[in-house]
């Protein structure tokens, strides 16, 4: 099993009022995914930098870690990352 470490920028956006996940991005690094998401935040309601580390040849998710958060994002975000 070898894993993979993949930086992440979730934004938020409104629809109907109510915030959801728009279109992940890929970063290069962790330092590209906070500025990323800062600079989405601006423009957007939210954004979130995440570092998600993984099985390489399953997808298997090992480890999600939310960086840092930027605007408004909705306030189950951390536990729907846990899958709760």
């Amino acid at each position: 099993m070898a894993l993979k470490t993949t930086f992440v920028v979730q934004p938020f956006e409104l629809h109907r009022n109510r915030l959801r996940p728009a279109r992940q991005e890929l970063a290069q690094s962790e330092f590209g995914a906070l500025k990323k998401a800062e600079a989405l935040a601006a423009r957007l309601p939210g954004a979130a930098a995440l570092k998600v580390v993984a099985d390489g040849e399953t997808g298997e998710l090992d480890n999600v870690v939310i960086l840092d958060q930027f605007g408004t994002v909705p306030d189950d975000f951390a536990e729907s990352l846990l899958g709760g």
